[in-house]
């Protein structure tokens, strides 16, 4: 076998896969639940969305929020009734959608008094029970690690910008 070229079976499998579980950007989706797309879709787009299997793209250059993964369908920042957070730049940039907090919330509470409790708040409402993280965050997952690195992130700039 010459470099550059694979032989084995297993490989091929392997990278026919791979090619449906990536975005037209390059990056990796990740699974997303019918019931997260279509909660997410603006009504027109609803029966579009009926087959397939979609993936969520994390990029935050990337404007496709939702690509199909054996097909050609997919949803932009356009066609959703949400901000996606992790696909803007500019206030209000959304981190939470179970219980409202967006980074202008993390700022406001670091500027005051040079860190956050929002973290360990939506922690415990997490442990109560009280989140529908994977219906009401377009990503389809639970949010916290997206909040504790904005909090650091934000942390860090208020500490550089002193």
């Amino acid at each position: 076998m010459t470099c550059g070229t694979v032989d084995s079976a297993e490989h091929r499998f392997t990278m026919e896969t791979d090619k449906h579980t990536l975005c037209s950007c390059g990056e990796r989706g990740t699974p997303i639940s019918r019931k997260t797309l279509v909660s997410m879709l603006k009504p027109q787009f609803l029966e579009e969305a009926l087959n397939g299997t979609y993936r969520f793209c994390p990029a935050r250059e990337c404007q496709i929020v939702y690509f199909e993964e054996q097909g050609t369908r997919v949803f932009t920042v356009d066609d959703l009734r949400v901000v996606v957070g992790v696909k803007v730049t500019t206030d209000p940039i959304p981190l939470c959608y179970c219980f409202g907090f967006d980074e202008s919330h993390l700022r406001e509470e670091i500027l005051q008094t040079g860190s956050t409790t929002i973290p360990e708040r939506i922690s415990h409402l997490i442990r109560e029970g009280l989140c529908a993280c994977d219906v009401r965050n377009p990503a389809g997952g639970c949010c916290l690690g997206e909040v504790n690195r904005a909090a650091k992130r934000l942390k860090d700039q208020g500490a550089q910008s002193v």
